[in-house]
């Protein structure tokens, strides 16, 4: 928080309780919850209130229900960071459904060049991060069902209330 709270581009930062924003029943025009729902016991329940807050929430979640997420230290990375959720696409939209909102639109994405080459530091490193990106890249491009299957990619969703 203190972080945060440092930035001039940020206005304010607040702790919340985990059930309930101190803000008006649409309060705001758009709530995000990029890389959050993965991190809660009850996503559905924190997506309610945000949308109850949001007259429309984004949603950006990691899909780690796969071979390459299965693995013994991807793991252990994902129980550091505090993952409780592994979700696939299934999974992200059922936790919509369960809040009381529907789609309007979505997208999934196996994560820009620049992503995979933010912590490489030596040549080789970067050319493994390229090939990695241009194996992820091509084959979500060739079989999205499949690259789903065997590493992460990253899902959003716009979420407005039903009805």
């Amino acid at each position: 928080m203190a972080i945060a709270r440092e930035r001039r581009q940020i206005d304010s930062v607040d702790l919340y309780d985990g059930l309930h924003l101190p803000f008006d029943d649409g309060a705001y025009d758009l709530g995000i919850l990029s890389h959050v729902l993965e991190h809660v016991p009850d996503p559905a329940q924190l997506l309610a209130e945000v949308a109850r807050a949001c007259r429309a929430v984004l949603v950006e979640v990691p899909l780690e229900a796969n071979l390459s997420a299965m693995r013994s230290g991807k793991r252990v990375h994902a129980a550091e960071v505090g993952h409780l959720q592994r979700m696939d696409c299934a999974e992200a939209r059922a936790t919509v459904a369960r809040a009381g909102l529907s789609i309007a639109s979505e997208l999934e994405d196996p994560l820009p060049l620049e992503v995979q080459r933010f912590f490489a530091d030596t040549h080789r490193a970067r050319a493994q991060a390229t090939a990695k990106w241009a194996l992820r890249a091509g084959l979500h491009r060739l079989a999205p069902s499949l690259a789903r299957r065997l590493f992460t990619v990253h899902y959003a969703c716009l979420c407005l209330p039903d009805g």
